[in-house]
């Protein structure tokens, strides 16, 4: 079956060069539009990856300037604002992906996809990591009847700056909601100020200090599993790997409380971990939304709707990918009270 390219905006930066190569390991034939605002770098990075076109868009042209180009799917690597890429997905009526607004940004992709609801599926890929921590916490929650408490800690290394877009989304985000979203006892609310520190042990034991962030992992972690108590912390430090002499990984601190299937008293530490830093593993979680987005899984393309990337991720393939990769997903020793 032949499928038309894949439409990369913003492909020739860090994270899409990761996806980009991700994807052509696993469909040589796969072919890929790298779009960037540099048409050299695009080039660039297009002629690395083989099977591959670098174009430069104009996102105020309601065919960003591609013409009668066919695509088959639309990833955003940055903060599109003028959601350029969700309408031209829409009007295609091919999947759409974008990784990078806040909790805050997504009314509008929203509100679009409430006007036209049946036009394409559309993923909020706004997760940490675009769905490597709510697919591994959601794989522990297996074990629980109950689920009363979630806590998630990244640590990023701090040699792992992802690129300048990625350090643009950031400060952005930083500046536009200092205030974390948290679940407490069953409310959303806004931790801020004090209440917004928070410490954690990394995975060699270190202890870090962190600050409350507003990842939709709260939301989306929340609604699957009810917890009442739902919060996330992230801190940029030294990664266990680093302090210990090795190269910069990145690491996600996974903590769970409630009930066994068996109603006792349950509570689990682990941690998702990827030797190469934070751009490869959300490359992985981007190639792997694609193939199931497009059917490249072996299963049924994806329908119309609006999507979580743990709705769409299959749990079991996503740690046997992310294994194969040198990553894992590791059980630790629960801290005492």
């Amino acid at each position: 079956m032949s499928i038309d390219p894949v439409l990369l905006m913003g492909g020739s930066g860090a994270i899409g060069n990761h996806t980009a190569a991700a994807l052509r390991a696993q469909h040589p034939d796969l072919a890929l539009l790298i779009a960037g605002r540099d048409l050299a770098k695009a080039q660039q990075a297009a002629e690395r990856i083989g099977n591959a076109q670098a174009v430069v868009l104009d996102p105020a042209a309601d065919d960003l300037g591609l013409g009668d180009q066919p695509v088959s799917a639309v990833v955003v690597f940055y903060m599109d604002h003028a959601l350029a890429g969700l309408r031209f997905a829409q009007k295609r009526g091919v999947p759409h992906l974008s990784i990078s607004s806040g909790v805050f940004e997504i009314a509008p992709e929203i509100a679009t996809y409430m006007h036209n609801p049946d036009a394409a599926p559309i993923v909020l890929g706004y997760e940490w990591m675009v769905g490597a921590t709510t697919v591994a916490t959601l794989r522990i929650a297996e074990a629980f009847r109950r689920v009363d408490e979630i806590r998630i800690n990244a640590l990023v290394d701090e040699q792992d700056t992802g690129g300048p877009t990625v350090a643009t989304d950031f400060e952005h985000l930083n500046r536009m909601l200092p205030a974390a979203l948290t679940r407490r006892d069953g409310v959303y609310m806004w931790r801020e100020d004090d209440q917004a520190k928070a410490r954690f042990r990394a995975v060699d034991g270190t202890p870090i200090e962190a600050g409350g962030f507003s990842s939709i992992d709260v939301v989306g972690l929340a609604a699957a599993t009810d917890a009442p108590n739902v919060q996330f912390n992230m801190a940029i430090d030294v990664s266990s790997t680093s302090r210990q002499g090795g190269a910069m990984s990145t690491e996600i601190l996974i903590e769970l409380s409630g009930e066994d299937l068996q109603g006792k008293p349950l509570r689990t530490r682990h941690a998702v971990m990827h030797p190469k830093g934070a751009a490869l593993l959300t490359a992985l979680s981007v190639a792997m939304l694609i193939e199931r987005l497009l059917g490249l899984d072996g299963k049924a393309a994806t329908k119309p709707g609006l999507y979580f990337p743990y709705q769409l991720l299959d749990r079991s393939r996503y740690l046997q990918r992310l294994q194969a990769e040198g990553g894992e997903l590791r059980e630790l020793q629960v801290d005492e009270d």
